[in-house]
């Protein structure tokens, strides 16, 4: 008996435990997508430049580099183009953008109760399994990057705002890219 009273009482909650607050739902897609088009006018209007992130890293490694190598980072001419007149990355408009990108990111899920440490995954695929998977979409992407000179953002909003038919077709490549991957991993996500 004493037992039982015992698991009663400790399933009971404490008195001045804090509510567990419910994490808000996301924001309407289309909602979304409207701000985000609005983000990228006033990025044209204010900064006279649309949107992108990968020329953020390649302007920083371009700039560690020229702190390592310095002749290599001149003489190579890809590296060469990310090079600042000045000398340093935190003079380039994307290192910024990016840099507000992160904070905003995690200030959005502090305010929505979303930021937690998880790996999300199918019951299918170890955690493990899923983060060598994620590696080597991540690898595929930068390479797609670099070669499709631009990522999805700086290609498909910048690009297709400005109806680039490179960029228009760049994006028909990820999705169909995107949907060819998804048949080869579906099982992992069942």
């Amino acid at each position: 008996m004493d037992s039982v009273t015992t698991v009663a009482a400790d399933a009971r909650p404490a008195k001045h435990a804090e509510p567990v607050r419910a994490a808000q739902p996301y924001t309407n897609p289309y909602v979304a997508g409207i701000g985000l088009g609005l983000v990228l006018l006033a990025a044209f209007v204010l900064v006279g430049r649309g949107l992108g992130a990968s020329g953020a890293f390649n302007s920083t490694i371009a700039w560690v580099t020229s702190k390592l190598a310095p002749d290599y980072a001149h003489s190579n001419q890809f590296l060469a183009g990310y090079l600042p007149e000045d000398g340093h990355p935190l003079k380039a408009w994307l290192v910024f953008e990016v840099l507000g990108v992160a904070v905003g990111a995690l200030l959005s899920g502090l305010l929505a109760n979303r930021v937690s440490v998880t790996v999300e995954r199918g019951p299918r695929i170890s955690v493990a399994g899923r983060l060598a998977l994620a590696f080597v979409g991540g690898i595929l992407m930068a390479f797609g990057a670099a070669f499709a000179r631009g990522c999805t953002s700086g290609q498909a909003l910048t690009g297709g705002a400005l109806l680039n038919l490179g960029s228009w077709m760049f994006m028909l490549c990820v999705f169909g890219g995107a949907y060819a991957t998804a048949w080869f991993v579906r099982r992992q996500w069942r």
